[in-house]
């Protein structure tokens, strides 16, 4: 029977990130053909993956990229099924290169077919299925383009944010990525109140008409109360009018208006895994 080489199997590991047990034993079933070992490998890893594909993948890295010209941007969530292999030192270095990667594609589908390492993406997340013995695959994927872009990634991968400013001035660098921690922190829903689906503002405007009627408010100023009642929900939930979290006396829009006058937040992706 043939009898791997350390050098083979670790050979074996590094290109395919298997342990070190499975490299071994896809060596002596290959008898030694280096391929044929791989697509071993590659098939145990597509068993785990349809044995595993009920399974919900709640956790990962969520991670934001932004291109050399600071024009394009990205965020993918890598999912798993638990928080530890989410921490694991691999598992984020292979986020970190997919999101790399996908600032090259504009869809997600486009992404997994992609070639990673000489197999497609999809292929490569089998293939890891199989390693950790976890279901993982790409959830979220969101790009975004501007004249000038920003990125944050909370600590933990947990939460990941991209904002979009209309120019490349000084100070745009800081200001677009304290703009898209504020993303990251406060969650808006839109980037201003031009934004805001109506489907949104008519639910909110009913919930609160029902409060003021039950409250006793006459008919004839529910109304005018209705518009107070609206300017601060667009304060607390779209990214321009929220209080900026480093400094609460001013808005967001006021604090990138204070880096350069000209300077506008145009728009911004936020990705959560929670």
């Amino acid at each position: 029977m043939y009898t791997p080489v350390a050098a083979d199997v670790a050979k074996l590991r590094n290109t395919t990130g298997a342990g070190m047990m499975d490299c071994k034993k896809a060596l002596v079933e290959a008898e030694g053909d280096f391929d044929k070992a791989i697509e071993i490998l590659r098939k145990k890893g597509q068993k785990v993956a349809a044995n595993r594909a009920d399974r919900e993948s709640t956790e990962g890295a969520v991670i934001a990229k932004v291109n050399g010209d600071k024009t394009q941007g990205v965020i993918i969530a890598l999912n798993c099924e638990t928080d530890f292999v989410a921490k694991n030192d691999d598992f984020v270095k292979l986020a970190h290169d997919l999101a790399e990667q996908a600032l090259e594609h504009s869809t997600k589908e486009s992404l997994l077919a992609s070639d990673y390492n000489g197999i497609t993406v999809a292929d490569k997340l089998v293939e890891q299925t199989g390693v950790i013995g976890e279901k993982i695959e790409i959830g979220a994927f969101e790009k975004i383009e501007g004249p000038f872009l920003g990125s944050y990634i909370h600590a933990g991968n947990k939460i990941a944010a991209v904002t979009s400013l209309s120019a490349d001035v000084a100070g745009a660098d800081e200001a677009a990525k304290s703009v898209a921690m504020q993303v990251a922190a406060m969650n808006p829903i839109a980037l201003d109140e031009t934004k805001v689906s109506q489907e949104t503002i008519d639910r909110e405007l009913e919930i609160e008409r029902d409060i003021l009627t039950k409250e006793g408010k006459p008919a004839n100023i529910i109304d005018n109360i209705l518009k107070g009642k609206m300017q601060k929900f667009y304060k607390d939930n779209t990214l321009v009018h929220q209080a900026y979290i480093k400094d609460t006396g001013m808005s967001v829009a006021n604090y990138v208006k204070s880096v350069n006058d000209d300077l506008k937040v145009l728009g911004f992706i936020r990705v959560s895994l929670a």
